[in-house]
């Protein structure tokens, strides 16, 4: 064998040498690169030279350069990584809203509390023009303050959009530069080695898509990689992509929907699909949090000012007429009525409208007040109707769909249904939500707040019994207008020692005795709508007796118009009692009254809720975030670059390089002696 073997050996140990080199001081560059993976050289033995003598080596051959890459931790870490966007995008949010429902005197329960205990002073004097100014005053402040609160998160719900659009316009660039990268992989790939660099930066580009939307990625065999997201929906297939859209939700127009661009139009993603990463966490936040936080304000503005417009109504002002509302919803007063919204894709002609009903009313009837919930409407194109109670925009598992027809009423509503539905047709009903928004005042002169009771109640001169009046209830202010007033209340020993019966004896003559019960109310029936009353009697009032000796004339008490309504502060008393009362989210569940909250319990409970969602959003976001930062970690344990190690090899490579240099020196040495003993 010549000398050229021997610098053929020395040329390729320095060329592998360099190369391990160059590689490592990329690797040392690259350090801080973001996404950089560790690169290796790979060598493999050069194929030996027989002779007769044997295998002589020829050396090393660079055969590649490789990245320190693991498909499983890469996957991983990108799965954390969304799952921690979501859960701290909606922290984030939830701060933000907590932000609205305010404690102390800045909250919406300080305020109402203020409203009702301006009663107190109407009480106290009810024709001090003053007191009555107070209390229109603070109506004035609650409404104002179930405004701004409602603005706010309508704000908040704006930010929401906003972002959505942003995020989704960063998914759809992120897209593009994925498919970009596919092409680039496929063309480099054909000239039979690696391109780690491209490789890299795809990789760094999915791990941005998935702090957006958590996403699947399928492997072809020409090196590209197609990317999926929502439950199978390609958004990237080879240099291909489908891109999202965030545009107004069909359902309802107040929210924002995610969908794709295809042939026929946009297709919506259901957002449980998305499963993670920041857009799932605003809509998320959107869905559940924020309609939640709506539909409980909505509650409460509505427990307030109906029970408040009914009591008002059931006394007489100071210009002795019937009173009139406190609040209303809207531009309009009397019971607002709501529209219900209709899937864009509905093919029918059918509508559906809600009428909110009188707490009174509804307790007549036995049925619930209004919920902080969404409802859904589904029709079955043959006249019926299904009714669901929703959670985050799907069906309540925890309430059993039930049929409605056009007239029911339902937790605080009545429904009527219009027009002819298709089968599938769907309707959104949303009883509270507007409700906060729409809040106004709508008594402005003072006189005009009913303090008075339309009815007065006497007991007689001669009673000798315990027996007095716990409570006279009227059904409307025109219950003094009763033309069978003034009458008299009388009560009847019976065969049953301890029973009673009682009369009630008028203009009309004398009534049928009917069973007493003590602490139960006794009805005077009504002759037109809401002109009835009844009164209660507490104690053990004397029954007539005939057949004593002397006869017994049993206790009375005579009922009559108010006579002095400008003095009378009875209806003012009814509505000082409101603060306390069971005003928010009654419910009756079969037969059985579950009485709401008051409003401050109801607020408190609002408080409550909100904060729960913040401590338990700030807890899965720190959970998430330390899942996040170790699959970081181990991903980078990995691919990442250790300037240690480096600066060893860098050594050792250093090393390799001088040695075959050596090795080329030394040849080069041979070569030189042969010339000479040539000479």
């Amino acid at each position: 064998m010549g000398t050229g073997a021997l610098s053929a050996l020395g040329t390729r140990a320095l060329g592998a040498a360099y190369a391990q080199l160059q590689t490592t001081g990329n690797n040392i560059a690259n350090v801080n690169t973001r996404g950089y993976s560790r690169q290796e050289v790979e060598l493999s033995t050069s194929s030996g030279q027989y002779t007769g003598a044997g295998y002589f080596g020829r050396g090393v051959d660079v055969a590649t350069v490789t990245r320190a890459h693991d498909a499983f931790l890469t996957h991983e870490a990108a799965l954390a990584r969304s799952q921690a966007s979501a859960d701290s995008t909606r922290s984030d949010q939830l701060t933000q809203l907590e932000k609205i429902f305010g404690i102390g005197e800045a909250g919406l329960g300080y305020s109402a509390t203020q409203f009702f205990n301006a009663f107190t002073d109407v009480s106290t004097k009810p024709q001090d023009l003053t007191a009555r100014q107070v209390v229109l005053a603070r109506a004035g402040d609650l409404a104002s303050r179930f405004n701004a609160a409602a603005q706010q998160l309508d704000t908040l719900q704006a930010g929401v959009t906003q972002q959505l659009q942003v995020s989704v316009a960063s998914v759809n660039s992120l897209a593009e530069q994925i498919a970009a990268l596919n092409r680039s992989i496929v063309d480099a790939r054909g000239l039979g080695q690696p391109p780690n660099d491209l490789l890299d930066k795809r990789d760094t580009a999915i791990n941005d898509l998935s702090q957006y939307l958590r996403v699947a990625t399928v492997a072809a065999e020409d090196g590209s990689l197609s990317v999926f997201v929502g439950g199978g929906q390609s958004l990237v297939v080879g240099a291909q992509t489908t891109p999202l859209v965030a545009y107004t939700d069909p359902y309802d127009a107040t929210r924002s929907a995610i969908g794709v661009v295809g042939q026929n139009g946009i297709r919506q993603l259901p957002d449980a699909l998305l499963a993670s990463g920041s857009i799932f966490g605003l809509l998320r936040f959107q869905g559940s949090d924020l309609t939640d936080a709506r539909n409980q304000l909505g509650q409460l503005a509505l427990g307030i000012a109906q029970q408040v417009n009914e009591q008002q109504a059931l006394g007489l002002d100071l210009l002795g007429q019937p009173g009139t509302a406190i609040f209303r919803f809207g531009d309009a007063s009397g019971a607002p009525v709501i529209s219900a919204r209709s899937l864009a894709t509905n093919s029918g002609s059918g509508s559906i409208s809600l009428t909110l009903q009188s707490p009174t009313a509804l307790a007549a009837a036995q049925v619930s007040s209004v919920q902080a919930s969404d409802y859904e409407v589904v029709a079955d194109g043959v006249g019926g109707y299904q009714l669901y109670r929703l959670s985050a925009g799907v069906p309540d598992a925890a309430y059993a769909p039930r049929a409605v027809a056009s007239g029911d009423v339902v937790d605080g509503f009545q429904i009527t249904i219009s027009g002819t539905p298709s089968a599938g047709d769907r309707f959104l009903l949303q009883p509270a939500g507007s409700a906060a928004r729409s809040l106004r005042l709508d008594a402005t002169n003072p006189k005009l707040i009913a303090a008075a009771s339309p009815l007065s109640v006497t007991a007689g001169t001669s009673n000798q019994g315990s027996g007095s009046v716990l409570n006279l209830a009227a059904e409307g202010a025109v219950a003094g207008s009763h033309p069978n007033l003034p009458a008299t209340l009388r009560f009847q020993v019976t065969a049953t020692p301890g029973a009673y019966t009682y009369t009630w004896t008028d203009a009309s003559g004398t009534s049928t005795p009917t069973a007493w019960q003590t602490g139960q109310p006794i009805a005077y029936p009504a002759s037109a709508a809401g002109n009835g009353f009844s009164l209660t009697i507490t104690g053990v009032p004397v029954a007539a007796d005939p057949a004593a000796s002397p006869a017994v004339a049993g206790d009375s008490f005579t009922v009559a118009r108010n006579a002095y309504p400008l003095s009378d502060n009875r209806n003012a008393n009814g509505l000082l009692a409101l603060r306390d009362g069971s005003l928010i989210g009654a419910v009756w569940n079969g037969g059985t009254l579950q009485a709401g909250a008051s409003v401050t319990d109801a607020y408190a409970n609002v408080l409550a809720n909100v904060g729960v969602r913040v401590q338990s959003a700030k807890a899965a976001t720190d959970l998430s975030t330390a899942v996040s930062n170790q699959a970081d970690k181990d991903l980078a344990s990995k691919s990442g670059v250790n300037l240690d190690e480096e600066a060893a090899r860098l050594i050792q490579y250093q090393q390799s390089y001088q040695a075959a240099a050596k090795m080329l020196q030394v040849a080069q040495s041979i070569f030189d002696s042969l010339l000479q003993l040539a000479r």
